[in-house]
């Protein structure tokens, strides 16, 4: 019997709780998971890829299961393909996120029939987590602390630091 190889993309620019909920779980439902770190044309990232691969390896570092974490610039079925994985592992947060993702599971499939979507809803507690209001409340001066763990926090915090904080003169 061959290995069930899933595959969890995202830019994970900073990683949050949301993220590691869907990790831990989506790791229990295959052999293997490979975390794919990519870049997103449309996204400006706060870290750059090396730094992204880095802090996802810290952290999915105690999760049960056997998890790699590789980064790629291709099409994510192409990525797939690559990795021999069958499964795409994706988290919702809301309703928003289901239709963007019911659209991208529906053309991954034209491109690859062999390989099946499966959509995880993250924890009630951790939905409104978005990678994109964590930098946006950081760049603020806000408490990001509930919505990513403490290590990404202070590389965050490091980064505004460094960069500057908006609102302030």
């Amino acid at each position: 019997m061959s290995q069930r190889i899933g595959v969890y993309p995202g830019t994970f620019d900073p990683i949050t709780r949301g993220h590691m909920d869907i990790i831990r779980r989506g790791a229990k439902l295959v052999d293997r998971l490979v975390i794919g770190v990519t870049t997103n044309p449309s996204k400006s990232p706060m870290f750059s890829l090396p730094e992204r691969l880095a802090m996802v390896e810290r952290e999915v570092a105690d999760v049960t299961g056997d998890i790699r974490v590789v980064s790629f610039d291709s099409l994510l079925m192409d990525f797939a393909e690559r990795e021999h994985a069958s499964v795409i592992v994706r988290g919702l947060r809301a309703v928003a996120d289901f239709e963007y993702e019911y659209q991208m599971a529906g053309m991954n499939q034209q491109i690859n029939p062999r390989v099946e979507t499966v959509f995880l809803m993250a924890d009630v507690s951790l939905q409104p987590i978005a990678s994109r209001l964590v930098k946006e409340i950081a760049l603020y001066g806000g408490d990001i602390s509930k919505f990513v763990p403490p290590a990404v926090r202070d590389e965050v915090a490091a980064r505004v630091n460094q960069i500057g904080r908006k609102g302030s003169a």
